[in-house]
């Protein structure tokens, strides 16, 4: 691994967010709420530590995948870091590590939070919550390389370590014009969803930032109430479709826009996708139905479908306290945020397109069982699925499994009760939001030691790069032949010939 073109590309994504911190300052004036030094102050700390690790280390050219990885995991690291400065320096959050969970949060988009009183924030650090979650949606590599050329060495390396799921779908032939592709059509569901979200009698304020925590699949909203506080149909159903839209795979929006409106219906993990929400919402409805929970049948059927929706698609938006339902609809809740969405969304989770696969793979084992010498392959539509594929899908569940139980012994050997620390887990590790019990839809993660709280981040952080990209940098081989980083400026005499450069 080159280290010195690792630090030197690190240094320019800071540079990049720390632009971004400056995004909230309109809304400083505007609503006249003194964070306008704060976040000066942050974007002074973000650029000068950007360009003392450019003006420290040299570039690299030939940046390669082990770089790549690299690159992804500890610029997610440093950039949360960086994001947590606003809620530190301005006092809002006083400890650090609950200043760190938050913007990680926010970042990751998993939209858990340690607040218990949203609407005491100032707007302009409201929007700068919600900001993380819209950059952190797409991808902060996607929109480097989407807005950076020169990264286009190493690009698709970086691309493949960031973009979700278990494989990439390239929309051009340049991972740059791919990398735009996704962020246009991004940006262009954002700027859709707030007027309609005005339409239906939001501020702009409000409507933006909900939007921006919607296509990002993040769940953060200005109220203690979430979504609930407007008590609004209009707004839920506009909320419920843009969360299905965020959850669904980015190329067939991109195909639809060019009027292949039938490349949903032929995609056969957007069918199971939208099974999975008519399926679980409907048993659900049933039994609410059964167990009482709703006296009125519209009512019941409005705020399952908007949870439902919310969870699979790993956005964490509430209308209303799940943990009062039915230990059924508890567990069926529980299960689908294990799916998560579709590859190459915004949503979380394992993804459904694994499950798909993974079915598929244990139907043919046990159709093997009975016909021995019948040969058959498994598909994905119509494309046969190569066995790498197939291999690199059951590695991931075992992963998944091993980072799952490990996560919740810690949690709990802390002192959580095993219902809010197995939930924390799975809230966490699927970028979910909200869990069960203590840290539920109406609570928050704030109580939790600061272990766990340090735990929980690793949680997000693995979750957002689906495990793979973090795992690796933890084995000792991806260590070994690492070169010296490449220093601009050398001390005398401690120049080494090319050829004796060290390794490690």
């Amino acid at each position: 691994m080159r280290i010195g073109g690792v630090l030197n590309l690190l240094g320019r994504l800071l540079i990049i967010l720390s632009l971004m911190l400056l995004s909230p300052l309109p809304f400083c004036y505007y609503y006249g709420d003194l964070m306008a030094t704060t976040f000066l102050i942050c974007s002074f700390i973000g650029l000068l530590c950007g360009g003392c690790l450019i003006l420290l280390f040299l570039p690299e050219e030939d940046l390669g995948y082990k770089d790549g990885f690299a690159i992804v995991c500890f610029s997610w690291l440093f950039i949360a870091l960086l994001g947590a400065l606003p809620y530190y320096i301005s006092g809002f959050i006083p400890s650090f590590i609950d200043a760190f969970f938050e913007s990680m949060s926010g970042f990751t988009t998993t939209g858990s939070t340690i607040l218990s009183d949203i609407e005491a924030l100032p707007k302009s650090l409201l929007f700068w919550r919600t900001m993380t979650h819209w950059l952190g949606g797409m991808g902060i590599i996607v929109l480097t390389l989407a807005i950076l050329p020169l990264l286009g060495i190493g690009g698709m390396q970086l691309f493949q370590a960031e973009v979700p799921g278990p494989t990439k779908d390239r929309l051009s032939p340049r991972i740059q014009d791919t990398a735009r592709i996704l962020w246009s059509v991004y940006l262009l569901l954002t700027g859709v969803e707030t007027v309609l979200l005005m339409f239906g009698g939001m501020d702009f304020f409000d409507a933006l930032t909900h939007s921006f925590a919607t296509l990002a699949t993040g769940g953060f909203s200005n109220y203690n109430a979430s979504i609930s506080y407007f008590d609004s149909t209009y707004i839920q159903m506009v909320i419920i479709v843009f969360m299905l839209l965020a959850g669904a795979n980015f190329s067939l929006h991109f195909m639809a826009l060019h009027g292949d409106l039938k490349a949903y219906w032929k995609n056969e993990e957007f069918r199971l996708y939208i099974a999975i929400v008519l399926g679980a919402t409907g048993l659900i409805v049933l039994a609410n139905h059964l167990w009482g929970t709703y006296s009125h049948l519209g009512l019941n059927i409005r705020d399952v479908l908007f949870q439902v929706v919310s969870i699979i698609t790993t956005t964490g938006f509430g209308t209303a306290d799940f943990d009062t339902w039915s230990p059924f609809c508890k567990v069926l809740l529980i299960s689908i945020m294990f799916v998560g969405g579709c590859a190459g969304s915004t949503g979380g989770g394992i993804k459904v397109v694994r499950f798909l696969l993974f079915f598929k793979y244990a139907r043919l084992q046990l159709h093997k069982l009975i016909h021995p010498r019948q040969v058959e392959t498994i598909k994905l539509g119509n494309t046969k699925v190569p066995q790498d594929v197939m291999i690199a899908i059951l590695s991931f569940f075992a992963i998944y499994t091993g980072f799952f139980l490990v996560a919740s012994l810690i949690i709990t050997a802390l002192g959580t009760d095993i219902l809010t620390g197995l939930s924390a887990v799975i809230a966490t590790l699927n970028n979910i939001g909200p869990g069960l019990n203590l840290v539920g839809p109406t609570q928050n993660f704030g109580h939790l030691p600061g272990i766990s709280k340090f735990v929980l981040i690793i949680c997000m952080l693995a979750g957002r790069l689906e495990l793979y990209t973090l795992v690796i940098l933890l084995t000792p081989g991806y260590w070994k032949m690492t070169r010296t980083p490449r220093m601009r400026f050398k001390i005398k005499g401690s120049a080494t010939p090319a050829s004796q450069r060290t390794y490690f």
